[in-house]
């Protein structure tokens, strides 16, 4: 795990010591003169760490006034403060922060010592694969995760799974269908997801997707891997809006395979999906949908970031072995050979859980990540005027299709966009 909070920049020098307060503030004493700071005497920073102690952590007093720390599952005691492993540098700018895992971290380590107790997330595509591992992580700190999947027989095994491997409690973890291959269900989750969710929503996490599909039309009369890929989430998003409140957070998993889309009829069609032709010999079809993921999480960081909605989007890893392959037994054959050498899913599943939950996170919104970090979309991807006008085609096949309200209003303000393209 690559941690630059333990470099040596920010060592200590001889003599000093890190100390904490009950408040969350870090402060420094000079052991040979007593002189304290509240800046490091290195860096010259000032650090803050977390008011609440690690998942697992209890604090008392002993007989000398001292105060203990103890490990509730394995004893453990000790006089120095846990949460001092999670001191952060205090951000003068919201985009300042610095890499603490990469590509090979898992999601356990991302997550070590943070209770989710109290928190929601909605998970699309969590009865196997990444998403699976994904909920199961946040599930092991306390989170409250609702599965959102179309195979509800798989999805039960799957939370019976994680209660039996992790301390979950299954009051914790509940179910909702999902078929994103229907508006119709998409609509009728988002209003049973209004129901067991009354009040909000801190992470909905869009992880589901389908890969290397022949072509074939859904009942939306819309490409498959289109709709399940890119507009349902979209419009799931849309309908959860009302949930998402200060200090949610919206996850589109993408790919790198945004990279190298098609979308040059898109244009002159006014229609996002690829031509039955083009499915005989690439996938391209794939990595529009992965591209149409990021750009639409740019789109919405802007609408919602005045609320304190944050919206990213990312990249697990590269042919992670998971039942994304299933579809013809060629991709599972190629996905196979490839295993050695890609993320496990712990891994694949750990830049998604950085994004939701990561503290040096809040505030951030608009950026794509790759191997817990952020990077450069594609270039096309980073296009404000491409993005806008594909969004807006994005809005109008929705709408044509369900007459939803909330995308009418979304939809009204890129007409000129609709407008530009007819001219």
């Amino acid at each position: 795990m690559h941690n630059l909070d333990s470099d040596s920049e920010d060592e200590l020098p001889p003599g000093w010591e890190e100390k904490s307060t009950d408040d969350g503030n870090v402060y420094f004493v000079n052991t040979c003169n007593n002189k304290i700071q509240w800046t490091h005497p290195r860096t010259g920073h000032k650090k803050v760490i977390p008011k609440e102690l690690p998942h697992g952590w209890t604090k008392t007093v002993d007989d000398k006034g001292r105060t203990v720390y103890q490990q509730t599952e394995t004893g453990n005691k000790t006089y120095v403060d846990p949460r001092l492993a999670f001191a952060k540098e205090e951000k003068k700018h919201t985009y300042d922060f610095r890499q603490r895992f990469d590509g090979s971290s898992t999601a356990y380590q991302v997550l070590h010592g943070v209770d989710l107790s109290g928190k929601y997330a909605l998970i699309t595509g969590s009865n196997a694969g990444i998403g699976y591992e994904t909920a199961k992580s946040l599930a092991r700190h306390g989170c409250n995760i609702l599965f959102a999947n179309r195979n509800m027989e798989s999805t039960q095994k799957s939370i019976e799974d994680i209660v039996r491997e992790t301390n979950a409690s299954e009051d914790n973890l509940k179910s909702v269908h999902l078929d994103l291959s229907s508006f119709q269900s998409v609509k009728k989750c988002a209003m049973a997801v209004k129901t067991i969710f009354s009040n909000h929503l801190d992470m909905l996490i869009l992880n589901a997707g389908v890969f290397g599909l022949p072509h074939e039309l859904t009942e939306d009369n819309l490409d498959r891997t289109l709709q399940v890929n890119h507009l349902s989430h979209l419009y799931l998003a849309l309908l959860l809006e009302p949930l998402l409140k200060r200090g949610s957070r919206v996850i589109f998993v993408s790919s790198e395979s945004h990279r190298m889309p098609d979308i040059k009829n898109v244009f002159v069609n006014r229609d996002l999906s690829t031509s039955k032709d083009h499915y005989a010999y690439n996938l391209f079809a794939y990595n529009n949908s992965k591209f149409y993921n990021v750009i639409t999480a740019k789109i919405l960081s802007e609408h919602w970031k005045d609320k304190g909605v944050w919206v990213n989007s990312l990249h697990p890893g590269n042919m992670v072995y998971s039942n994304l392959s299933k579809s013809w037994w060629l991709y599972r054959l190629a996905f196979f050979i490839v295993r050695p050498f890609t993320k496990s899913l712990q891994q694949a599943a750990a830049t998604t859980v950085y994004v939701a939950t990561a503290a040096e996170l809040d505030g951030v919104t608009g950026l794509y990540f790759n191997n817990c970090f952020y990077c450069e979309e594609s270039l096309v991807a980073r296009d404000i005027e491409i993005a806008q006008e594909l969004f807006a085609i994005s809005l109008q096949m929705i709408l044509e299709r369900t007459g939803s309200d909330i995308v009418q209003t979304y939809l009204h303000k890129y007409a000129m966009k609709l407008d530009k393209g007819k001219s």
